[in-house]
């Protein structure tokens, strides 16, 4: 009798933080640094790695992602393999601005964006299913390439957000109810298998006495958390 592989464990990081995202501005495809903070975050799980070793890592290809991952790689004598596929959401025209900021400016938009953010994109935007669509084939792929090992994926907030939902069949237009924040440089782990998705952990912080972030109950119905990223 033959049996199948393990499946792969997945832990899915969010890129350190940004200027942008520090004032909770919508940096989507625009490729933007890490701030100092940001630095010093993705330093901290690059000591997380070296205590907690992975198998492979994979990024998006934008820059913030690759300069997270590049401490974790250098404790792991790693070479990191990137995926376009792994990219952020483009946001059209709020790429670079806020949410209040839109909402000043198109009060009805902002409402039903608010409401679901799946069925009323920003204008110019990508279609959030087409997102979720191609991260969930992305984490799949992956999860094909490493049966039975361990792979650090760093990519972004409200990807993996939609991934999540995707994986787990949580509707998608709930996705900032359900996952109202992936902290930067957090861990979630996530299982791939032939009948969908497992989430292990949520948050979890890299850093050893890092307090744990509350958790948000991965359910559609969740309530609203004042603590929501864009």
């Amino acid at each position: 009798m033959t049996t199948s592989a393990a499946p792969a464990a997945l832990l899915l990081v969010r890129h350190g933080q940004t200027v942008w995202h520090a004032e909770n501005r919508y940096a989507g495809v625009s490729d933007i640094a890490l701030s100092d903070e940001g630095l010093r975050q993705a330093r901290q799980l690059g000591e997380w790695a070296a205590r907690n070793p992975v198998d492979a890592v994979w990024t998006s290809t934008l820059t913030r992602a690759i300069e997270t991952a590049r401490p974790a790689c250098r404790a792991l004598g790693l070479t990191p393999r990137r995926d376009h596929e792994l990219r952020e959401c483009d946001f059209g025209e709020v790429e670079g601005r806020t949410l209040v900021e839109f909402e000043a400016e198109h009060p009805r938009r902002g409402g039903e964006y608010r409401a679901d953010p799946v069925a009323h994109p920003f204008p110019g935007a990508e279609d959030p299913r087409a997102a979720a669509a191609r991260g969930a084939t992305a984490l799949r792929r992956i999860a094909d390439e490493h049966p039975g090992q361990r792979v650090l994926v760093v990519a972004h907030n409200t990807l993996l957000r939609l991934v999540l939902c995707e994986l787990l069949s949580i509707p998608l237009g709930a996705y900032r109810r359900a996952f109202p924040k992936l902290r930067n440089t957090a861990i979630s782990e996530v299982r791939i298998g032939e009948r969908g998705g497992a989430l292990l952990s949520l948050n979890v912080p890299c850093a050893p006495h890092a307090p744990a972030a509350p958790h948000a109950p991965a359910v559609p119905d969740a309530p609203r958390v004042p603590d929501v990223s864009p």
